[in-house]
């Protein structure tokens, strides 16, 4: 994975999140140099979901009212089944994926997260992957659909499931913010 020293990513999550697609991007990228952040309209900790129960808590380190764009190189955006639902619906969350999104920095979400992407109306004429239980709601939106571990479209950065983790989406990540921005 390329070098991300100095860089900063924030990863926007709240309480259902998939387990390893928070912890995993998480631990790749600080790993590789970055500070990451979980930024969340929740405060003090939020808990994933893994596979088929909760799984276990991770701290916020940022409220969702504190962070600005300008802040971060890059943001992620876990899926499962919960936390895009959720954030989907908090006008804070889709305005901040939205405005991140006009930076043209890297932004990448991971298998339900595109659900976010369809609310904040940026996937209409982009190539991307994601779950295929979404597909339909993805295309719908105006996207084409890829079936590959991950697909980039000028900064978007999306990947199907937690079997992409560590074969392609963080190290497209990295790869990503050490371009510079796209136009978006």
């Amino acid at each position: 994975m390329q070098d991300l020293t100095g860089k900063k990513v924030a990863i926007l999550a709240t309480n259902g999140f998939e387990q390893s697609e928070l912890t995993e991007p998480r631990r790749q990228l600080a790993e590789a140099g970055a500070k990451v952040s979980v930024v969340s309209p929740e405060t003090g900790q939020i808990r994933g979901w893994d596979e088929t129960d909760w799984g276990g808590a991770v701290p916020v380190d940022i409220a969702l009212g504190d962070a600005t764009v300008d802040d971060y190189d890059a943001l992620v955006l876990p899926g499962g089944q919960i936390n895009p639902d959720i954030l989907r619906a908090n006008e804070k969350a889709v305005a901040f994926v939205r405005d991140f999104r006009r930076t043209g920095k890297p932004l990448a979400a991971i298998c339900h997260a595109p659900w976010i992407l369809i609310e904040a109306d940026l996937v209409d004429g982009r190539r991307m992957t994601f779950y295929h239980s979404i597909r339909k709601d993805v295309m719908n939106a105006g996207a084409t659909w890829v079936d590959e571990p991950v697909v980039t479209d000028d900064g978007l950065i999306t990947s199907r499931n937690p079997g992409d983790l560590d074969a392609a989406f963080s190290s497209k990540i990295a790869e990503e913010i050490n371009e510079r921005p796209h136009r978006v």
